[in-house]
């Protein structure tokens, strides 16, 4: 796609999001790696509701200002998530509701936050571990979430909300579309017994549908 095709799909699917409740106000932030290794970013305080396509910021592989407004605070988030995942081209992060829920609980797992419920959560987001709190646009939550995208395309930050990457856009949101299901079912099933799949069918799943 070409910078006016990103642009005009970066404003559709964030208008997506916003009008079915995964962002609110002016949350979340939304990027997408240029060939140059720049990246097409959404303006801080800004509603994804109500983008403007020519408004988006640009800013080049050091996360410098080229043009557009203010780029979102979360852009050295974004730098370090495509630091460690080259091949991945987008990146979501959102304060959806239950996933933001899920990130403030005290009982996690902080490998893997949530169980493998469902087959759709080990085909799109595999594994999602819990990244330490640190403030919003604090350059220790960079490096934080470098460390854990080595490893992984989906994450929570705690006390924040879920961020997640991959090679292009609509791949990007429907990973958080699944990881903001699975939180919802997580929390609905607390306090009955559940049946997780077990470690063979997580296996064969990962095994067919490799991420």
């Amino acid at each position: 796609m070409n910078d006016q095709a990103l642009r005009l799909q970066i404003v559709e699917l964030c208008a997506s999001l916003f009008q079915r409740g995964y962002s609110c106000g002016s949350s979340g932030n939304v990027s997408v790696r240029l060939d140059d290794g720049g990246l097409l970013v959404t303006p801080t305080n800004s509603c994804l509701g109500r983008l403007d396509p020519a408004r988006i910021a640009r800013v080049d592989a050091s996360g410098r200002h080229l043009s557009g407004d203010k780029p979102s605070k979360e852009v050295p988030l974004h730098l370090a998530m495509y630091r460690e995942r080259p091949n991945d081209r987008a990146v979501v992060h959102l304060h959806s509701t239950y996933c933001v829920t899920v990130s403030c609980l005290a009982d996690l797992d902080a490998d893997d936050v949530l169980p493998p419920l469902t087959p759709y959560y080990v085909m799109r987001v595999r594994r999602c571990p819990l990244v330490p709190y640190f403030p919003p646009g604090d350059a220790r939550l960079a490096e934080a979430v470098a460390d854990k995208a080595k490893f992984v395309h989906a994450m929570l930050l705690a006390n924040h909300g879920p961020v997640v990457s991959a090679p292009d856009l609509s791949g990007a949101v429907f990973i958080a579309e699944e990881l903001e299901e699975a939180a919802r079912i997580f929390l609905l099933s607390r306090g009955h017994v559940v049946r997780p799949l077990t470690l063979d069918q997580v296996e064969t799943l990962k095994a067919r549908f490799p991420g």
